[in-house]
């Protein structure tokens, strides 16, 4: 299923969720500028697991490639789909959150998916690179805040496509059960590769568990400022 649209307007310019996407996008435009250097690139700010479980600080510190990995890519359809996802449902929570705690709440989200793929595979060699844990956690704050929002879902399956209306509840926790799905049996080839479904598990659960901390000290913050 890809989401094309949500029918959840918001009432102001997502500022940070725009500026991640240019960010991200600019990075990846410059790593295709590097060549054969863009492997040096990605394994120097990309997450690996054994680097930064041992707090290797060659070249660049290890512990703060959990930050910047996730504003690295893989390939165009890694980065187009993260951004998708971004775009569509980033904006709302920004405008609940507001800006700055935005950017803090992604940021934190993308460091706990980080880390919930280091402490699966602690060994690896692999770098972890992608904003779709980070984004995992804006995935999990809308399901809490929107979830009888309709989503405009692409349905492909074979010869079969089609274009429906899904409550964001079926489509996120649909998506979430698939992350579980391939996440678990990705156990058993620990330190090959592929998709780091444990980022999206762990950034996911970040989401559902911080979303409703920080709203909740919002509302009361707004309340108080009206006395």
């Amino acid at each position: 299923m890809i989401p094309l649209k949500d029918d959840n307007p918001t009432s102001t310019f997502p500022l940070f969720t725009v500026g991640i996407i240019v960010l991200n996008s600019l990075i990846f435009f410059y790593q295709q500028t590097l060549g054969e250097a863009a492997t040096g690139f990605v394994f120097t700010y990309g997450a690996v697991p054994e680097k930064v479980t041992s707090f290797q600080m060659t070249d660049f510190p290890a512990p703060l490639t959990i930050l910047t990995a996730m504003f690295l890519h893989g390939g165009w359809f890694h980065l187009i789909g993260n951004m998708l996802f971004l775009w569509i449902f980033g904006k709302n929570i920004e405008d609940q959150l507001g800006h700055l705690r935005f950017l803090i709440f992604y940021l934190i989200c993308g460091v706990i998916a980080s880390l919930a793929h280091i402490m699966v595979t602690p060994h690896s060699p692999i770098p972890m690179v992608g904003a779709s844990g980070a984004i995992a956690g804006v995935l999990g704050a809308y399901l809490i805040r929107f979830p009888n929002a309709r989503i405009l879902t692409l349905i492909w399956f074979g010869f079969f496509i089609r274009v429906v209306r899904v409550p964001a509840i079926f489509f996120l926790g649909f998506w979430f059960i698939l992350q579980l799905l391939y996440g678990l049996p990705s156990l058993a080839m620990r330190g090959m590769g592929g998709i780091a479904f444990f980022a999206h598990i762990g950034g996911f659960i970040a989401g559902l568990l911080l979303f409703p901390l920080w709203e909740r000290r919002l509302r009361r913050k707004r309340a108080y400022h009206r006395y």
